[in-house]
């Protein structure tokens, strides 16, 4: 009788075994997250760690072994040309991101009209976009050549110069022509952007104003600047601190020169790392630039919060 009992019991466990236990939500969301989280940290946490540590050590690419000296290469490299490079970045980012935005902002508003051809001519206008910035960089190196450049045949054909420029081995016109091949290539994302923007823009609003006697310019500041003031400022932010660490149009053109007259903190970092062999004033360079960039990103995140707000 026990024996019958005992096997029903274990063939009532056989038939019914324990359910397996589940994943919480908590869990199976760290797991999809575990491979990017480690990808991450080994790809750019650890070099950036790795790179910002250094700034506190004095180390070479060509001695082996480095010694620990406090502040020293932050305080040698606020003592160089830090402050000259600085101007130099903020004068590069300014106009790379001032220039693009008033002709993407004029081509945006000019493709928001029905004009023929306005989806072609916006595929078209892409083209800069989507070239490798090498590649637009041997183009404007080709345009301002100084001896069979584009750009002085063109001034020269128009009587605006009497004999060729050496457009990028000049200080004075240096900056401007690397400005001028930064604009070429980024003035299509701006004006994607802006034209997305002003297709949100109510037609009713346009309607109403110029009933009442509103003219183009007047509807212009009135209705579609302040529709468009959240895509306006995130547009500018983010162009602001990506050509604020732009490295390689500056780079293939004049390679920070002549005389450092184009020097930025991108090139420098490069050019004191790999071609003074200092790695520890690179660190030094590299951690006060990227001090300024937290505080670009803390007002990116401040303005992507207000915007959602809205």
């Amino acid at each position: 009788m026990r024996t019958s009992q005992i096997n029903s019991a274990s063939n009532t466990v056989k038939q019914n075994p324990p359910a397996p236990r589940r994943l919480s939500d908590g869990v199976f969301a760290v797991l999809l997250v575990l491979p990017g989280l480690a990808l991450l940290g080994a790809v750019v946490v650890y070099p950036l760690v790795s790179a910002l540590v250094t700034a506190f050590f004095k180390q070479s690419l060509v001695v082996p072994g480095r010694e620990f000296v406090g502040l020293d290469n932050i305080r040698a490299v606020l003592d160089g040309n830090f402050w000259q490079i600085f101007g130099q970045t903020m004068v590069f980012t300014v106009g790379t991101t001032v220039v693009p935005f008033v002709i993407g902002f004029g081509l945006a508003l000019a493709l928001n009209t029905r004009i023929a051809g306005a989806k072609v001519m916006r595929g078209l206008m892409l083209i800069p976009w989507l070239i490798p910035g090498v590649v637009v960089s041997f183009l404007w190196m080709w345009i301002f050549n100084a001896n069979y450049g584009v750009m002085n045949g063109v001034l020269e054909g128009l009587g605006v110069i009497d004999s060729p420029q050496a457009w990028l081995a000049q200080p004075g016109t240096a900056m401007g022509a690397v400005i001028v091949a930064k604009t070429w290539q980024s003035f299509p994302w701006m004006m994607v952007m802006l034209l997305a923007g002003l297709q949100t823009v109510p037609g009713e609003l346009h309607e109403a104003a110029e009933m009442d006697g509103a003219g183009t310019v007047r509807r212009f500041f009135s209705i579609t600047v302040p529709h468009m003031s959240g895509i306006i400022g995130l547009v500018l932010l983010l162009e602001f601190i990506w050509n604020f660490q732009h490295f390689d149009i500056i780079y293939v053109l004049t390679g920070g020169g002549p005389a450092g007259s184009t020097q930025t903190f991108a090139t420098a970092v490069y050019e004191t790392a790999f071609k003074g062999y200092d790695l520890g004033r690179a660190g030094a360079l590299g951690l006060l630039w990227m001090l300024i960039l937290l505080v670009l990103v803390v007002v990116y995140i401040r303005f992507s919060e207000k915007g959602e707000q809205r």
